[in-house]
């Protein structure tokens, strides 16, 4: 039997050979838009500089502050309904 590599933890984001998949988004996005335009390689490039910049803007952040961030400026509505909207700045008792 063959063994397969298990995350260090359970709740690790998937990855792709070395890359966390949110690091290689902006690769891949730029990749399809340059296939588009008629410049892969440079936007190419370019989507591997904004991914490299994102990496280092996420790990000098606490975990989910992406998500909290998207939340806050309204881009990732919430179905709960104990959540709050993210519109409402003040509350009053």
């Amino acid at each position: 039997m063959r063994d397969l590599p298990y995350p260090k933890y359970l709740d690790d984001p998937p990855t792709l050979l070395l890359w966390r998949l949110d690091d290689l988004m902006p690769a891949v996005i730029a990749l399809v838009i340059g296939i588009l335009i008629g410049h892969p390689l440079v936007l190419t490039l370019a989507g591997f500089g904004a991914g490299y910049g994102y990496r280092r803007y996420r790990e000098s952040r606490p975990d989910g502050f992406a998500l909290h961030w998207l939340y806050w400026q309204g881009l990732m509505p919430l179905k709960a309904r104990s959540t709050p909207n993210p519109f409402a700045r003040r509350f009053a008792p």
